[in-house]
């Protein structure tokens, strides 16, 4: 299978992966940055940080707004976070101003809903639609609805979390259920003659989203990679659907009453 057969095209034409192997950790506009005046100070950080020019792709990677400090989070003097409202569609404005200027060859967003990406995409004198949406997708959360919507508009899911996740403590429940053990997935590996992770990853690609598989080990890469040498049979994808439970490894509900938090909506 050639490059261009493993990859997606983006609405303004260039190539995405349909499997990314999470080495690199590509650069995306931080919470802290969301005012329009602070938009391109936040990427030529980043740019500057990778030793590079521009970047191939550019996310907003929460629709939640912190205010501005030189901490990852602002808190007050009790620790709490201080959030802040920036209307997306002006943070969308300046990151159209930071294509246009070629310090990102293409732009998106991360974690968006469908109310959050119809806002974007009816602004007026818009220039630049997000070529994709960066948001937790496995099998227990396949976000079946944002996906079709998104492919409505022409706008590529990508999956972080496609193998659920390694459980991170700060962020995720300790009790969290642990996606590769589940037995469905077990069976459905033995039957196929794989590992649970690449049925995992099998799952995404063949459904056209983007699959993000985190893993610095070299046999784990070479495994993921075999995702492109077997297909799933229609009853095993509809199988593989009904493991949808809705659930969040990462409902992040600390943000939970802020206007933008994405997962009050539906979809």
């Amino acid at each position: 299978m050639s490059f261009k057969q493993q990859c997606v095209e983006l609405s303004d034409g260039r190539l995405m992966p349909l499997l990314g192997y999470g080495t690199f950790q590509n650069p995306e506009l931080w919470s802290t940055f969301h005012r329009p005046e602070l938009v391109r100070v936040g990427l030529e950080r980043s740019l500057k940080s990778f030793q590079l020019d521009y970047v191939d792709l550019y996310l907003i990677h929460y629709p939640i707004s912190i205010k501005p400090s030189e901490e990852i989070y602002t808190k007050d003097e009790n620790g709490k976070i201080l959030f802040e409202t920036v209307d997306l569609c002006a943070i969308w404005e300046a990151m159209e101003k930071c294509k246009d200027a070629g310090l990102a060859k293409s732009i998106g967003v991360s974690n968006f809903n469908r109310r959050q990406l119809e806002m974007i995409l009816n602004k007026p004198g818009l220039k630049h639609r997000p070529v994709c949406n960066q948001v937790e997708c496995h099998p227990y959360l396949n976000q079946s609805k944002l996906m079709d919507f998104c492919k409505s508009q022409d706008i590529v899911l990508v999956a972080y979390a496609a193998l659920g996740s390694q459980r991170p403590t700060n962020w995720v429940d300790k009790n969290a259920p642990f996606l590769l053990n589940d037995p469905v997935l077990g069976g459905m590996a033995k039957k196929h003659n794989r590992s649970p992770a690449q049925i995992a990853l099998r799952y995404q690609v063949q459904r056209g989203v983007v699959a993000l598989a985190q893993t610095y080990e070299q046999k784990e890469m070479k495994e993921n990679i075999q995702v492109f040498e077997f297909q799933l049979p229609s009853e095993d994808m509809e199988v593989l659907d009904g493991l949808n439970r809705n659930f969040r490894y990462f409902p992040v509900n600390i943000a939970a009453e802020h206007p933008n938090y994405p997962y009050s909506d539906d979809y």
